[in-house]
């Protein structure tokens, strides 16, 4: 009940002040920044006071203040928090980085290998298929041809069956899980990010052969914004690296630093930047003996960050375009989660994980969000009103999908006993075992 009290204040508050905000230079941003940071923890405490992640609670403040019901936080608000957004993914690749040691890579790769390409394949067969079912139902493709059927399903499943390292390092940040559960979902998730990547780089030269966009999107050859991503995040690591060893201060400001560095070099550089600093994380951890520290510096750091970013995920579900399509959307993200079901356990079972892994790790594969969100503009802009449709009909799965993944997962960590004390001596047992 204080809660509410306080958000209903909060939200009275700002809307005496929004007008005085929209009067100056950049004053309603900061206005709708501090709404979300407030807004968006406090309803993750009451999501986390029901045992929802609180993840799910940014994401509904987000919602709920956003421009789709109470409108507190403008359009043009959140577009021009973006930056924000980019710092967190950032902060997000470099912790994912940091969290993998090449022991553990060298140990558990193949297995994650074949985890991820067995339940790509399965989830790309069966939403192609799906759409494809759908086509004389789906107002996208209602009146297409063959050709652009084939190719907007191509399209279509090259985006859905992306992943979300945003989501999932952001709810092993507040669990602080790191069995096996834990690892092989993050794992999977981070080898399937980079795959999906030249998946889709692949799509869509095949769909521009068979339905010619309205515009071409620029772009630059994906051998450079992988190569590149990684050349420069190793660069980047050795650097910060250096940084640990001969001077090894500040390092709360300079995990901030880090992180607004890396999306510039990756915005001028043109390269991957959740991949530029994934690498730049991994090379820290493994060159440097304190890499530990800056990780933990960096977390300290990232808790408004990563706030904002869910927040501002959430003001992007457009309620008005998500509604209309559920009908749709509901089915196809069934079909989702039963492919990922099916491929985890196929690909887990070659792999030879333990049972107890293998029944829980599809539940963290669900959630979806930050580059799901960018491949969907790139087909948008490619091919104008046809384009939009399909994004919004992406958009919509997104965000289903965004807003079940983290209770799954937390279901997972937990079948896997990794949220309790208890569970935690489990599992160093069993890793130690492994």
């Amino acid at each position: 009940m204080r809660r509410a009290l306080v958000l209903a204040l909060l939200l009275a508050g700002v809307r005496l002040i929004l007008p005085l905000g929209a009067q100056g230079q950049g004053g309603e941003v900061l206005v709708a920044f501090g709404l979300l940071i407030l807004g968006a923890y406090t309803v993750g405490e009451i999501a986390s006071a029901v045992r929802l992640p609180k993840i799910v609670g940014y994401l509904v403040a987000g919602l709920i203040f956003g421009p789709s019901v109470l409108g507190a936080v403008s359009a043009q608000s959140v577009q021009r928090l973006q930056p924000v957004s980019q710092l967190a993914v950032s902060v997000i690749a470099f912790l994912a980085g940091a969290e993998l040691r090449w022991r553990d890579v060298r140990v558990d790769g193949p297995a994650l290998l074949k985890i991820m390409a067995t339940e790509l394949a399965v989830g790309f067969v069966a939403l192609f298929g799906t759409i494809v079912a759908l086509r004389g139902s789906l107002p996208l493709l209602a009146h297409e041809p063959p050709a652009g059927v084939l190719a907007f399903a191509l399209l279509f499943a090259s985006i859905a069956i992306v992943h979300s390292p945003a989501v999932t390092l952001a709810l092993l940040t507040e669990t602080g899980a790191r069995g096996p559960v834990a690892r092989t979902v993050l794992g999977v998730v981070l080898l399937a990010d980079v795959a999906v990547v030249l998946l889709f780089s692949a799509a869509l030269p095949i769909a521009r052969a068979l339905v010619p966009p309205v515009a071409a999107p620029q772009s630059v050859s994906v051998f450079w914004e992988i190569g590149g991503a990684i050349l420069i995040g190793a660069v980047l690591g050795g650097g910060v690296a250096s940084y640990l060893r001969f001077i090894g201060k500040e390092l709360v400001l300079f995990a901030v630093l880090i992180a607004f560095f890396g999306v510039q070099i990756a915005e001028l550089a043109h390269v991957e930047l959740l991949l530029t600093m994934l690498t730049a994380g991994f090379v820290t951890e493994n060159l440097s003996r304190h890499g530990d520290k800056l990780r933990h510096a960096m977390e300290r750091s990232a808790a408004p960050i990563f706030v904002v970013f869910f927040a501002l995920s959430g003001a992007h579900i457009e309620v008005a375009s998500v509604v209309p399509l559920l009908p749709f959307v509901l089915p196809i993200a069934a079909v989702r989660a039963a492919a990922i079901w099916v491929g985890t356990r196929l690909g887990a079972g070659w792999a030879g994980t333990p049972p107890a892994v293998r029944r829980v790790v599809w539940m963290g594969l669900i959630s979806q969000a930050g580059v799901a969100i960018g491949l969907a503009s790139v087909v948008a802009t490619a091919y104008g009103e046809a384009g939009r449709r399909l994004q919004v009909l992406l958009l919509s799965l997104i965000a289903v999908n965004e807003t079940i993944g983290p209770v799954l997962f937390r279901r997972a960590l937990q079948a896997g006993g990794e949220l309790t004390p208890e569970g935690r001596r489990v599992r160093g047992r069993a890793v130690a075992a492994h």
